[in-house]
C-alpha cells in the first residue's frame, strides 16, 4: 500500500529527503477490517470522540481485533470536508491498560489533538494500585529508553498486605509520553504496578486479574469550538475491591 520512488516500501528503507511517498488506499480492504465491537463512548461529535478503551484489546496492529478497527461501527460518521475514511486514535494506550482514548475524526482534527499533545495541553491522570512502601507524593525524573521522562504523583490510600506488604492507590500524571512511562517509573522505585507481569518483582505478581492501571481522565479545550472538556471515568471494580469507598 505505500510507495517509496515508484518501488513497494519495505520497514528497512530510510527516508533521506526528496523521495516520493505514495499512499494507495484500498477502500476494499478497509471494510474487511471493521469489527462490530461495542465500545463505550463517553464524548462525540463532529471533529473528536473519547472512548473508553477497555484493558485487552490492541489500539491498532495487524490484528483484527484493535479499538482501530472497532472505531467506525462505534462512531458517526464526520461531516467535515477533511472527514478520515477511519477514525484514528491520537494517542496510545498499553494493551494491557483501560481507560480514556482521544480519536480524530477529521483530518485537521488529528492534527490539533496531536498539536496540544505536543505542547502538553491535554492533562492526563491516571490511576493505579502498586505494591510496597511509598513516599506520599513525589516527582519523578528518571529517563526511560534513554529519553528524558517525568511523572508525578500522589498515594491516596494505603493499605496493609499480608502479600505485599502494602497496597497503594495512586493517582499519576505524566508529564512525558514514554512507551510503558508509569509502569517503568514505578518499578523503578520498587513500587510496580500490580498485575505488571512485565516489570512486576519475581514472586511477587498478581495473575488472573490483569494489570491494575486505568487512564481515569482527560481535560482540555476543545481544538475548534474552545468547549473545555473534561472526561473522568469511575475507578474499577477491582480497585474498589481493594479500597472500598
Amino acid at each position: 500500500m505505500i510507495f517509496l520512488n515508484d518501488s513497494v516500501a519495505h520497514g528497512s528503507n530510510y527516508i533521506n529527503g526528496g523521495e516520493i511517498i505514495t499512499l494507495y488506499r484500498d477502500e476494499e480492504l478497509f471494510l474487511k477490517k471493521q469489527i462490530e465491537l461495542s465500545l463505550s463512548v463517553c464524548y462525540e461529535d463532529d471533529h473528536l470522540a473519547i472512548i473508553h478503551k477497555p484493558a485487552g484489546i490492541l489500539v491498532s496492529g495487524n490484528k483484527a481485533k484493535t479499538i482501530v478497527n472497532a472505531l467506525s461501527f462505534n462512531l458517526k460518521k464526520s461531516q467535515q470536508p477533511d472527514a478520515l475514511l477511519q477514525p484514528q486514535p491520537a494517542h496510545r494506550l498499553d494493551f494491557a491498560t483501560n481507560g480514556l482514548l482521544v480519536i480524530g475524526k477529521s483530518k485537521s482534527a488529528l492534527q490539533a489533538l496531536n498539536l496540544l499533545f505536543k505542547k502538553k495541553q491535554i492533562v492526563k491522570t491516571y490511576h493505579a494500585v502498586t505494591q510496597g512502601a511509598m513516599i506520599k507524593t513525589q516527582h519523578l525524573d528518571i529517563a526511560v529508553d534513554g529519553k528524558k521522562s517525568a511523572t508525578n504523583y500522589k498515594v491516596l490510600k494505603t493499605v496493609a498486605s499480608s502479600k505485599y506488604v502494602y497496597l497503594n492507590l495512586v493517582q499519576l500524571q505524566p508529564l512525558t509520553g514514554r512507551r510503558h512511562q508509569l509502569r517503568k517509573h514505578m518499578a523503578e522505585i520498587g513500587s510496580p504496578i500490580l498485575g505488571d507481569a512485565l516489570y512486576g518483582i519475581e514472586g511477587a505478581i498478581l495473575k488472573g486479574k490483569g494489570l491494575f492501571l486505568q487512564a481515569s481522565s482527560l481535560s482540555f479545550r476543545h481544538p475548534f469550538t474552545s468547549e473545555e472538556i473534561s472526561i473522568m471515568l469511575p475507578l474499577p471494580k477491582k480497585f474498589q475491591k481493594l479500597f472500598p469507598v
